[in-house]
């Protein structure tokens, strides 16, 4: 895609704007590192341009606080008293709405990724957002918590000018067929190879 003009354009019937405004799905990834920190930038920039973000963690703790975290809260704050971008929703396990469960068996944290995905598709179905992070929502799906045929059928019949963008390892296949974006993080090298942890501004 020289200059960001495509290579070839399909006999779909769309007009330029119309195929341009289509809405994306898209998946990262991948072993390698960034593939939460890409949906992120995304979600920015539909912050930017005042859409309505909603960002849903399925597998990080209540109690893990990252800065994107952070940053999205306050600009949602920002956007409630001044105008500026777009709202904004974050909603992990263990915390509000449908995750309810801080502790429990695998059918506890099963049932409470299946409650989780209802809320979203029942969001979807409404229209309730315009960009969506489900961030490592892979993994819910990789150990049959959620259905991955199910999901692919929400997304791909969603109604309007919705954004998705679904992060974690091992995404299954379907979900890869139906995406119209996809990216794989791959790790050349990383500080753990060297013994180094985590450290703060770089991982949270």
């Amino acid at each position: 895609m020289p200059k960001g003009v495509p290579e070839n354009v399909p006999n779909d019937g769309l007009t330029t704007r119309q195929r341009r405004n289509t809405p994306v799905f898209a998946v990262h990834t991948g072993p390698g590192k960034g593939k939460s920190t890409a949906a992120f930038g995304m979600a920015l920039r539909a912050w930017n341009q005042g859409l309505d973000v909603g960002v849903f963690q399925f597998v990080k703790s209540a109690k893990w606080k990252v800065g994107e975290e952070a940053a999205f809260r306050a600009l949602g704050q920002l956007h409630e008293e001044t105008g500026a971008g777009g709202a904004v929703q974050w909603h992990k396990m263990g915390e509000g709405w449908s995750w309810t469960r801080k502790h429990g068996s695998e059918a506890d944290h099963a049932a409470a990724a299946a409650e989780g995905w209802r809320e979203i598709a029942r969001r979807l179905a409404s229209g309730e957002h315009q960009f969506y992070v489900l961030d490592e929502f892979t993994y819910p799906l990789k150990w049959g918590w959620v259905d991955v045929d199910e999901v692919v059928d929400v997304l791909r019949s969603r109604p309007g000018n919705q954004h998705v963008v679904i992060t974690g390892r091992d995404a299954p296949q379907a979900l890869i067929e139906a995406a119209d974006l996809v990216t794989e993080m791959t790790k050349i090298k990383h500080p753990m190879d060297a013994g180094r942890k985590g450290q703060r501004g770089i991982e949270w």
